[in-house]
């Protein structure tokens, strides 16, 4: 266990958790904390893992390419129904309603310790269910050759990287999942990072929807299943953040309103600004994406 701590507090984001004080546990607490964040780490980057790649390589081949066969046409309701579960999903589990279903997916006592891994593992579930369980249209419209495959190699790639750092600037720990079970581990409190206001997020309030955008519309091939992908997701990265506004409101209130009166919402301000002194509450959750 020394030997996982002491990595965990290597990770910068992480830094803050693991100086926290631990909460005195018995031996035997701390045994099963320790099985059970484990499980729920594993599960939690494992899924994350594979969905992304499965993301990835979905959107690359336009989503022409995965294991759904739901015959015509009620793989187009199918597949509908499998890109609206996502983001209802993902604003749902935001909710106060949310979080106690999210605390109820773990065993009592540290439900609201792995909430993140948790929200974390959820959606990864949800985003595994849609890109490899479409039905494909069978229909390509266009497919990039030659160099021009390459320049939207170069682009897709770009974007994905974008929204890597977007990710980074917002808390690694809680977009990733690692900060609940890193937390239980350690037998701390999770300690939220301050409210994201440098990066990325200086220029812009929500560069990973933005990031998101990008990676939908630079694919080298295109059916009228990623164009369907594309306008509904975008829909959703476009308005979904103002209800991510409501919540920064209550949650850091003047700070917020001030950082948002200089921040623009989604497409970036490139001149120089002054910079907003970063939060140093620690304790206040800050959103998942």
């Amino acid at each position: 266990m020394r030997s996982l701590l002491s990595l965990l507090k290597a990770f910068p984001p992480l830094r803050r958790a693991m100086t926290a004080d631990p909460v005195p546990r018995s031996a035997a607490q701390t045994r099963r904390d320790l099985a059970l964040a484990l499980v729920y780490g594993g599960l939690c980057h494992a899924m994350f893992g594979l969905a992304v790649l499965a993301m990835i390589a979905a959107m690359w081949f336009g989503m022409s390419r995965s294991l759904g066969a739901v015959p015509s046409p009620w793989g187009w309701f199918v597949n509908a129904a499998l890109i609206a579960q996502f983001p209802l999903g993902h604003s749902f589990l935001l909710t106060r309603t949310g979080g106690k279903v999210l605390a109820g997916l773990a065993p009592a006592g540290t439900g609201k310790t792995l909430a993140t891994t948790t929200y974390a593992l959820v959606a990864s579930i949800q985003l595994g269910l849609l890109f490899v369980f479409w039905t494909p249209s069978g229909i390509v419209w266009w497919q990039a050759e030659g160099a021009l495959l390459w320049l939207f190699g170069l682009l897709y790639g770009a974007c994905w990287l974008l929204l890597i750092k977007a990710s980074f600037d917002a808390g690694a720990e809680v977009q990733s999942g690692l900060l609940g079970w890193a937390s239980l581990a350690r037998g701390v409190r999770p300690q939220f990072p301050p409210m994201p206001s440098a990066g990325l997020f200086a220029v812009m309030r929500h560069p990973i929807y933005l990031s998101f955008t990008l990676t939908l519309w630079t694919v080298p091939t295109w059916t009228p299943d990623q164009l369907l992908l594309a306008s509904l997701l975008t829909l959703y990265c476009v308005c979904a953040p103002v209800l991510k506004e409501r919540r920064y409101t209550r949650m850091f209130g003047a700070e917020f309103e001030a950082y948002r009166a200089h921040t623009p919402y989604f497409l970036p301000r490139l001149r120089s600004r002054t910079r907003q002194a970063p939060s140093t509450n620690g304790t206040i959750a800050n959103d998942p994406a």
